[in-house]
């Protein structure tokens, strides 16, 4: 048990990672035993994730991992394409040789997940990936409302990953943002981070036109 990690984070990254699905009660005492931790400290946490989007806690009923329609997920994308592909850009404009080599790296990752047919694998790289290029560009109020977005529709982007071919296209398109960054090639970073974030929304599109004809 990772105690030395705060509650809020532990219990994000079991949300994140689908331990805990949309609709979960998260019950107080439950969680107290699951993470070790006091009461005190499980609300201060649901508290945290209630204000990040993803729990949903009601008065008399306790809290919940929110379930995020397809409708707002779109609108996440949507949102997410306009600060991430100024992220990509400052990503280009700043990138020192090791991040570069870093965010190689993760592709070369991510090439080894898909070769080897391990979607959950790839899912969390691609979190990391995106996680690094807001590191790399050093913008703290872009990458606080990217974090928050992504996390908010994380049960969606899992759910992409899990699509027949869907790794392969998104890696494609990674690789894509990847090689501006690195070439330093500030409007080809953001050009291609929209078209990687305008290939989901579409997904997304389809799952909501599909889900409406039933």
């Amino acid at each position: 048990m990772r105690t030395d990690v705060p509650v809020a984070d532990r219990l994000r990254d079991d949300i994140l990672e689908g331990a805990l699905p949309p609709g979960e009660r998260l019950i107080e005492l439950q969680l107290t035993e699951r993470y070790g931790v006091g009461r005190a400290a499980i609300r201060a946490a649901l508290v945290e994730l209630d204000a990040e989007g993803l729990v949903q806690r009601e008065a008399n009923r306790g809290a919940t991992v929110r379930r995020i329609s397809v409708a707002e997920a779109i609108e996440i994308t949507e949102a997410r394409a306009a600060l991430e592909a100024l992220i990509a850009r400052l990503a280009a404009d700043r990138a020192t040789e090791a991040e570069r080599a870093a965010l190689r790296d993760l592709v070369d990752e991510m090439a080894a997940a898909v070769a080897g047919d391990d979607k959950l694998g790839y899912s969390k790289l691609n979190r990391t990936l995106h996680g690094t290029l807001r590191q790399v560009a050093r913008h703290r109020v872009a990458d606080d409302l990217v974090a928050n977005l992504r996390n908010r529709a994380a049960h969606h982007q899992f759910r992409l990953a899990l699509m027949p071919g869907r790794a392969v296209e998104s890696l494609a398109q990674h690789r894509a943002i990847v090689a501006a960054v690195c070439d330093g090639d500030a409007a080809g970073a953001e050009r291609a981070m929209r078209d990687h974030l305008a290939s989901v929304a579409e997904v997304l599109r389809q799952w909501e036109a599909f889900d409406g004809q039933g």
